[in-house]
C-alpha cells in the first residue's frame, strides 16, 4: 500500500517554501526508490538484517578493512549494488530539487553513490559518499570513470601498476572525504532558511545533524519518509509517503508547473 501525502501537511511546507531563500535538501536511499532502486536500511531493504553468502554483515563486507583483506569479497557486493543501478535513472524526486535551483538557492547533501542527482542537473552537490562508477588505482595516481562495472573484470586491477582499484566511495570504516566535508561546513556556515530530510534513516552524525541543529535553531525542518527515523522527533513538518510523490504535492501546492 503506498502512502498518500497529507494534503494539509503538503500545504503548510509549501507555504513555508514561498518565504526561503536558502534550502537544504539531505538525501538517502529513498529518494531512488522510485527509480527502481531497493532501500538498504528502510522498507524492501536489500540488506536488512541479512548476513551475505560468508556469513558477514554487510557492513563488514563493504568495508576498507575487507576491501584491503579479501578484495574479492568487497568488489562482489559492490557489483551487486551496482548491478541494481544498471539502466536506472533519476526520477521526479531528483528532477523537482534540481528545477528548485531556478527559485532557490538549493544545496542537496546525499549519502547516495547512484550519481542521479548529479545526472538530473543538481549544481551545488556535496556527494559525501562517492559516486560508485569513479574508480582510482589504491597505489598511483590512476582514474576513470565508467557508465557500469559489465567491462570490469572482478577484482579489477589498475592497467598502468596492476594494483587493486577501488570505486571512489567511501566504504564502512572509512573517513568521509575532506573536500565534501569542506564544502558541507561552507554550506553550513552560510545557514538555512528550509531544511529537507528526505529518505533517509539518519543513522550517521552528519546526515542527522544538520536537521536536528536546524531544529534547535527555529528553522523549519521537513521529513519525507514512509517509516520514523532519529530525527523524526525533531522535524516540523513529517510526510510519511514516497519521495517523489511527496515532492510532487508539494511543487503543485507551491504553485509550480509540472515539467
Amino acid at each position: 500500500m503506498r502512502h498518500v501525502p497529507d494534503p494539509a501537511v503538503v500545504a503548510r511546507i509549501a507555504e513555508t517554501l514561498r518565504g526561503a531563500r536558502r534550502v537544504l535538501f539531505i538525501t538517502g536511499a529513498g529518494i531512488s526508490a522510485d527509480s527502481g532502486l531497493p532501500t538498504y536500511r528502510g522498507i524492501g531493504g536489500l540488506y536488512n538484517n541479512q548476513l551475505t553468502e560468508e556469513q558477514f554483515p554487510i557492513e563488514t563486507a563493504l568495508s576498507g578493512a575487507m576491501l584491503k583483506a579479501r578484495p574479492a569479497i568487497t568488489w562482489k557486493y559492490l557489483h551487486q549494488i551496482e548491478q541494481t543501478c544498471r539502466g536506472a535513472q533519476f526520477n521526479d524526486a531528483h528532477a523537482i530539487i534540481a528545477q528548485w535551483q531556478e527559485r532557490f538557492e538549493v544545496c542537496v547533501l546525499t549519502q547516495n553513490i547512484d550519481g542521479f542527482h548529479r545526472a538530473a542537473g543538481s549544481r551545488n552537490l556535496i556527494e559525501i559518499h562517492g559516486d560508485i562508477h569513479d574508480l582510482l588505482c589504491t597505489r598511483c595516481d590512476y582514474q576513470t570513470s565508467v557508465p557500469d562495472y559489465a567491462a570490469l573484470t572482478l577484482p579489477p586491477s589498475c592497467p598502468r601498476c596492476q594494483a587493486p582499484v577501488r570505486p571512489r566511495v567511501v566504504l564502512f570504516g572509512e573517513a568521509l572525504p575532506r573536500d565534501a566535508l569542506t564544502h558541507l561546513y561552507r554550506e553550513l556556515d552560510l545557514g538555512f532558511d528550509l531544511v529537507f530530510s528526505i529518505g533517509t534513516t539518519s543513522v550517521f552524525p552528519y546526515i542527522a545533524g544538520p536537521v536536528v541543529q536546524a531544529s534547535q535553531a527555529g528553522i523549519p525542518t521537513v521529513e519525507i519518509n514512509p517509516t520514523d527515523t532519529s530525527v523524526t522527533a525533531f522535524v516540523d513538518y513529517k510526510l510519511a509517503a514516497g519521495a517523489a510523490a511527496s515532492l510532487r504535492a508539494i511543487r503543485e501546492a507551491y504553485g509550480q508547473p509540472a515539467f
